[in-house]
């Protein structure tokens, strides 16, 4: 009868049976700390993972406010203003865990007053692999964009490019260099990423950084910097009154600029106009001198002297503000050796 009960049960049940009868506790407890381990394992795993391989993550993304300060102030040379406005503007926006809106950046001056230079400090401050992160994006104007017969194309790749990343990387930064020769009206078409918008889309720009660089307002600059030469005044005591809404209605009146009558300005959206003064001949010298420091070298004074010396600089009597700042300096200076 026994017999005949047990071979009437189901299947499954059965199975049941003959199982629970092999599993025994402490069979279970090595079964619950290999799953443990594997976990564990998984878990280091993924940890490892992003310690060699770059990721939008607190790793490879973290803001160092004391390292920006100290680059900007011992690095950049001769822009006190700038490091200043960079310093404030960068910090007070990465400390804040909900943006508004995205940081957007305004850099003009005469070429060789230290734009780029001044984008790769704020880049290496937030990025652990600096302006080579992949989360650093570059864009030149006539590299990327040089036939203006093709700017429909230009302004879908430019908002695809930009979407795609910023959705990969909410902490993304996106740099347009020479936007004096961008073509007019291209930059418009990111106007709704830099908005006050909670997302477009489906996708959030807010903690998103652009940095505009441009040689425009460069004029407006070194007057107001050369009025306070001729009247006998430190270029330390510039403020950014004194230069700001002159800087932005020449930029946003330049018709050879990528910015004229751009709907960024117009609406309010770039943050801050960073302006970048002329630089003196002591900050050649300093230029430099950092340039051999840079190789490893000694400075060596009177080689620095040589270099500042022989470049050329305005007004023409007085020879106070070179005319292409640094530029030129890294490719000069081993000359004088």
């Amino acid at each position: 009868m026994w017999r005949r009960l047990v071979l009437s049960l189901p299947p499954l049940l059965l199975l049941y049976s003959a199982s629970s009868a092999a599993i025994e506790p402490i069979s279970t407890s090595i079964a619950v700390g290999m799953a443990a381990a594997l976990t564990g394992f998984l878990a280091s795993y993924q940890n490892i993972f992003y310690y060699f391989h770059e990721s939008c993550r607190p790793e490879w993304i973290a803001f160092n406010r004391t390292g920006l300060e100290e680059d900007l102030s011992t690095k950049l040379f001769g822009q006190h203003l700038a490091s200043h406005i960079i310093t404030k503007a960068v910090s007070g926006f990465m400390n804040n865990p909900n943006p508004k809106k995205p940081l957007v950046l305004s850099l003009h001056g005469w070429t060789g007053t230290g734009k780029n230079f001044a984008s790769a400090l704020i880049a290496e401050n937030i990025y652990k692999k600096g302006m080579d992160s992949k989360f650093v994006h570059i864009f030149t104007a006539e590299l990327h964009f040089p036939h203006a017969g093709q700017m429909d194309t230009y302004k879908t790749q430019l908002q695809q490019w930009i979407r795609g990343n910023v959705s990969s990387c909410a902490h993304s930064t996106f740099i347009f260099d020479e936007m004096d020769k961008m073509h007019p009206g291209l930059i418009d078409s990111i106007k709704p990423y830099l908005d006050y918008y909670d997302k477009v889309d489906g996708v959030s720009y807010r903690k998103a950084i652009f940095i505009f660089l441009s040689n425009a307002g460069g004029e407006s600059i070194v007057q107001t910097t050369l009025d306070f030469w001729n009247a006998g005044r430190s270029r330390e005591e510039i403020e950014l009154k004194d230069v700001e809404n002159s800087l932005a209605l020449s930029v946003f009146n330049n018709k050879r600029s990528g910015l004229w009558h751009t709907s960024l300005i117009d609406k309010n959206l770039v943050d801050f106009f960073v302006p970048f003064l002329p630089l003196e001949y002591k900050h050649v010298v300093q230029c430099a001198v950092a340039a051999m420091r840079a190789q490893g070298l000694e400075p060596d004074a009177v080689v620095a002297d040589k270099v500042a010396a022989d470049l050329l600089y305005f007004p023409k009597a007085e020879r106070v503000f070179s005319v292409k700042g640094c530029k030129t300096i890294d490719s000069k200076w081993e000359y004088y050796t």
